[in-house]
């Protein structure tokens, strides 16, 4: 590789930020992704997107069901610039029903910002979301929302995320006031306080007014008792608190808190200018070859996610790749590492929400999205020189099972490739009875509004209704070591043994307590909650 390229590619990486937001439903998700899109330049005002042609609503929600009920469902990815750098946000589902989606999306975040309501504090969903991010050791930034409604105190919330989450706190800046007293915040590292005023529904930039922590002006801007409060608050946190410590943030162990109020913009560009300084740029991933660096020279990424029919208009396939190492050029030709087959890449796309526009480059960090007509699965590897494969990609435990029937034999073909694309993007888990008698595919899913998705989808997508039978189940475990490890088990109760789409024995119980009591039973049982890592040598049987 030439010293040009080289320097080319290391000097991409390291102006490169990857990041996911990871919150509970109505935590504002949505409002703050909006603004760092506003104050990062993608769009002028809060709602309407910089379009060669028109100007367009902003929106990560494409799909009819999301704009139908005004949820995220889907993942997309928001690619923008700030400053000098190039960032990537990997926006991912608020709703608790498609946690298993963003499970995926953080295998390609190299940061995560964890979202949370200062009047409800950590949540179930961000709680589990933040167990997956500690498993992957993914730096976590907290932003705290909504100070500008009533809210729980600063430093009640800095304990609750010390205490529950097990993580070391730095609060970077901290709120002057709260609700209709909230005024605006003080930047610890510089000294400063930035009050605030509000602007129409937050759709521009907040104008922002910088004072020296010292300034006399201060006792005229802000009414005496706020400013003693706040006074009174920052030496609690000063004495107590701990230095910021990057190690330790990099590490995972400890987050740097920011306050503020997407809804007002308030706060919303010092967080996002101290985020770019602080977060982790994109490093390096385990491979059969090791951990290997951004910097190494050959192209190499994995898919972490797989759409259909994001143009309702072409019924297309995109394949969501992250790049790993080296340089994506436009037509250029990588080896499949499941298949083993040369591909081309071609028409490859930056993506913007709904909006698409063709690229000719792309490093480690960024993620392109491929038109996909049947080569790609979720965890594949794609590379250039020498063989190279990623760690895959593991499934989490479904919580709620059915049986998905179509009633229509004139469907059968319809049916069969809707459900086979919609497991292939991960919308949900098929698994099937062993009994080749029972040919009905088992739905596995972490929430009920999945199935729901998937009945939408196939209806509205492959013209195919649908009919749902709930079953009986709410625990599923795969089997360490196999059908051979299995096969050792003489009966087993209460309990029914079925594949996932690889062919693995998966068990599914009633409950809890069954799935204890089998375990019991059997102590040289290995039952685990996530299945086998996706290995891309292992062939994919189709649903």
């Amino acid at each position: 590789m030439s010293t040009e390229l080289q320097t080319e590619i290391a000097k991409a990486v390291e102006n490169r930020r990857n990041f996911a937001i990871i919150s509970h439903p109505d935590a504002g998700k949505t409002t703050l992704t909006e603004k760092l899109l506003l104050y990062g330049g993608a769009i002028h005002e809060a709602g309407a997107v910089k379009a060669r042609r028109a100007q367009r609503k902003a929106t990560s929600d494409w799909m009819a069901m999301e704009q139908q009920r005004g949820i995220s469902i889907t993942s997309t990815v928001l690619q923008f610039e700030y400053g000098n750098r190039q960032i990537n946000l990997l926006d991912t589902p608020g709703h608790q029903d498609f946690s298993e989606d963003t499970y995926r999306t953080l295998a390609a975040a190299d940061n995560a910002v964890m979202l949370i309501d200062a009047a409800k504090g950590l949540e179930p969903q961000t709680r589990k979301l933040f167990e997956v991010c500690k498993m992957r050791g993914i730096p976590i930034f907290t932003f705290i929302n909504k100070l500008d409604r009533p809210g729980r105190e600063p430093i009640e919330l800095l304990d609750e995320i010390e205490q529950e989450l097990g993580l070391q706190t730095y609060a970077v800046n901290y709120p002057i006031g709260m609700g209709d007293r909230f005024k605006g915040v003080y930047d610890r590292a510089e000294k400063q306080i930035h009050l605030f005023e509000r602007s129409a529904h937050g759709s521009k930039e907040a104008q922002d007014t910088v004072i020296d922590l010292g300034d006399s002006q201060i006792e005229n801007l802000l009414e005496q008792g706020l400013y003693h409060e706040f006074k009174s608050d920052l030496e609690l946190i000063e004495g107590a608190g701990c230095e910021l410590d990057l190690e330790l943030v990099h590490a995972g162990k400890m987050t740097p808190v920011f306050f503020g109020s997407a809804m007002t913009n308030f706060g919303v560009e010092l967080f996002l200018r101290y985020f770019l300084e602080y977060a982790l740029k994109p490093s390096s991933h385990s491979s059969n070859l090791g951990n290997v660096e951004p910097t190494y020279p050959e192209f190499s990424g994995f898919v972490f996610k797989l759409q259909a029919n994001m143009d309702p208009k072409h019924r297309d396939r995109v394949a969501f790749i992250r790049v790993c190492t080296g340089k994506f050029e436009k037509d250029m030709t990588v080896n499949h590492a499941r298949t083993g087959k040369s591909v081309r890449l071609s028409r490859p796309q930056k993506l913007f929400a709904q909006e698409r526009e063709s690229i000719d480059e792309a490093y480690a960090g960024d993620v392109i999205g491929l038109n996909n007509p049947g080569v790609f699965a979720i965890g594949d590897t794609i590379y250039t020189g020498q063989k190279l494969e990623y760690e895959g990609i593991p499934y989490f435990s479904p919580e709620l099972f059915a049986t998905l029937r179509n009633p229509n034999p004139s469907k059968f073909k319809q049916f069969q490739k809707g459900v086979s694309e919609l497991r292939e993007e991960g919308a949900v888990q098929i698994m099937h009875y062993i009994d080749e008698a029972k040919r009905d595919p088992i739905l596995a899913a972490v929430g009920q509004l999945q199935f729901e998705v998937v009945q939408f989808r196939l209806q509205n997508e492959y013209g195919v209704e649908t009919i749902l039978d709930m079953l009986g189940y709410s625990v599923a475990r795969w089997v360490d070591g196999g059908w051979e490890a299995l096969a050792k088990i003489d009966r087993m109760f209460n309990t029914t043994t079925v594949k996932d789409s690889m062919g693995r024995p998966v068990l599914l119980f009633r409950n809890e307590w069954n799935c204890n009591q089998l375990l019991q039973d059997h102590p040289n049982l290995k039952l685990s909650a996530i299945a086998p890592v996706f290995s891309s040598q292992t062939p994919v049987e189709e649903g």
